[in-house]
Formats: structure tokens, C-alpha cells, sequence
């Protein structure tokens, strides 16, 4: 995986990120992810489902894949001539029909624009805010002073972005007030600026942590303002 952002980018977003905890005793947390999950699982359930589907195909109708294995393998081997099939060789040929095609099924979903296109959405929206969770209990959960930390989470492959707050701030602050920072954040997002939307989400998070939580005058700054990408 390479990098999204370059360092000017990244220092887009950590200027914004220190702009932002200027007005508020929140600290905010930046993290820009390629993927939130490799989906393994997913593409062996698509592999399995292909390989039973093609066993189950030439189970109903036989004839033609026989018809084309005589043509092209064992009419050139016995000059043309057809054999008669054994129960033994139709259940190889079931088997090795399974097993192809599931290793071709496997093979394609290593491109990843063919992988994700596969995993529906409600499970990529599980994993995304699965990670996120997962990233704020590492990086920003019960990390502060007042236990005011906020997580901008963003992943690329699955489309997906998230906002975390620690439990003080999510007792002040309904789910719906980070629709605004959500719809600031994507707006650049999906134009390809990704640095602006990070700054753009980190901003407006910044706007509604100093109406319930402003910034004392002994504040410090408890967590790293830069953005960290994974």
C-alpha cells in the first residue's frame, strides 16, 4: 500500500487538527486507513459459492463439459474416438471443476477493486466502524485529562468515515451533530482532496467541542495533532 498523502498534505491536516483544539480542552485524533479489513472471508465465501455452483452445473447438465473434454483432450489422445464414462472419472471431473474454479475465484479477488466490489455494503460499513472503535481504543480512548478525545477515521477502499468521541463527549453530543462535519469532510473527499477533508472534518469537529467542552487556560496538549495514516 502506498502512501495517500504527501508531508505537505499531512501538514494540512495537523495545522488544522492545532487550529481546531485551540477553541476546545477536546483533543482530536486524525487517521487516514487504506482499508479497514482484508475480507478474507468474504472472497472464500464467493470462491465456495462459485466452485459448489459449477459442480452443481455440471451435475444438471453433464454432457456438454464431457462432450468438451472428449473434443479437445481425449479425442486427440485416442485418434478421435469418445470413451464411455465411469462413475469414478464423472466424480473426478465434479472435483476438478470445484476445485479450479475456486482457485480461479480466489485468484481474481486478489485485484482489489474486483474484491471490494464484492463485499456489500452494510458489512463494509461494519468493518469500517469496527476499526475505528478499535483505532480510538488504542489511540484516543481515556487518553486525556477530561477523557475529551474525538477520532476522524477514514478508509479509503471501503468509502467509509467515522467519528468517535470518548463518553463524556458522546453524553453532550448526539451522533446527528457530526453530519455536518461528516458532509464537510466527504464533500472535498469524493473531489480527491482528501487533506481538505481531513482539515475540513477536523474543524468542524473543533467548532462543536468548544460549545460544550472550551478550552481552560492551563490546557495542554495531551495528544499528537499530527495525522496518522495506515
Amino acid at each position: 500500500m502506498g502512501r495517500y498523502l504527501n508531508a505537505d498534505q499531512h501538514k494540512i491536516v495537523s495545522d488544522a487538527v492545532a487550529a481546531a483544539e485551540l477553541q476546545t480542552s477536546g483533543e482530536i485524533v486524525t487517521v487516514l486507513a487504506d482499508r479497514s479489513d482484508g475480507y478474507s472471508d468474504i472472497a472464500l465465501v464467493w470462491a465456495a459459492t462459485a466452485a459448489f455452483t459449477m459442480m452443481s452445473v455440471f451435475a444438471l447438465f453433464p454432457s456438454p463439459f464431457m462432450q468438451l473434454w472428449d473434443s479437445l483432450v481425449i479425442g486427440p489422445i485416442f485418434g478421435g474416438w469418445g470413451h464411455e464414462w465411469t462413475t469414478g472419472e464423472l466424480a473426478t471431473m465434479t472435483i476438478a471443476l470445484g476445485l479450479i474454479t475456486f482457485a480461479l475465484t480466489w485468484a481474481l479477488q486478489l485485484w482489489d477493486p474486483l474484491r471490494f466490489a464484492l463485499v456489500p455494503g452494510p458489512v463494509k460499513t461494519t468493518r469500517a466502524h469496527d476499526a475505528a472503535i478499535k483505532h480510538f481504543k488504542v489511540g484516543a480512548e481515556r487518553r486525556t485529562h477530561g477523557r475529551t478525545g474525538v477520532l476522524l477515521y477514514l478508509s479509503m477502499q471501503e468509502h467509509r468515515a467515522e467519528i468517535v468521541a470518548d463518553e463524556p463527549i458522546a453524553e453532550k453530543v448526539k451522533a446527528e451533530v457530526w453530519g455536518d462535519a461528516m458532509a464537510d469532510m466527504l464533500q472535498h473527499i469524493k473531489r480527491g482532496e482528501i487533506a481538505e477533508g481531513l482539515a475540513a472534518g477536523a474543524r468542524d469537529v473543533g467548532e462543536v467541542l468548544s460549545e460544550h467542552f472550551p478550552r481552560d487556560e492551563d490546557d495542554q496538549n495531551e495528544l499528537p495533532d499530527r495525522l496518522i495514516e495506515v
